[in-house]
């Protein structure tokens, strides 16, 4: 279920929601909608595990949303995290560390989780 305040969230531009499509032909998308999500080249890792499996670490991603902030401890330890949500049709699909508490994690803080299960590539690669 999405926090109240989701949709103050949404990046809108005279009461649209922006949406912003990335170039290129290797490209993330989200799996529900097909909104883009990110570039290959933000992957920083594809060792990370999320709620269903397999996921990227990446640099930066696009046409999300944050969620309420929380403390989870994952397997490498306690991080505060915030879930991500897909802006077009709300599916979380992933998260991003906002503070990690071990001093070899910091180098994840400000970093996004995208999981496998959740996103597609959106351009033949």
């Amino acid at each position: 279920e999405l926090p109240i305040n989701h949709c103050a969230r949404e990046k809108r531009i005279v009461g649209k929601l922006h949406k912003t499509y990335l170039s290129g032909n290797r490209i993330y998308a989200c799996s529900v909608c097909r909104s883009h999500l990110a570039q290959q080249d933000e992957v920083i890792s594809k060792s990370f595990h999320g709620r269903h499996g397999r996921a990227y670490l990446m640099n930066n991603v696009v046409n999300v949303s944050t969620g309420e902030r929380e403390d989870r401890i994952l397997i490498t330890g306690l991080h505060t995290v915030a879930d991500i949500f897909c802006n077009h049709c709300e599916t979380v699909i992933g998260w991003k560390y906002e503070e990690a508490f071990e001093h070899t994690q910091k180098y994840k803080e400000g970093k996004f989780i995208l999981e496998k299960a959740k996103i597609v590539k959106d351009s033949p690669w």
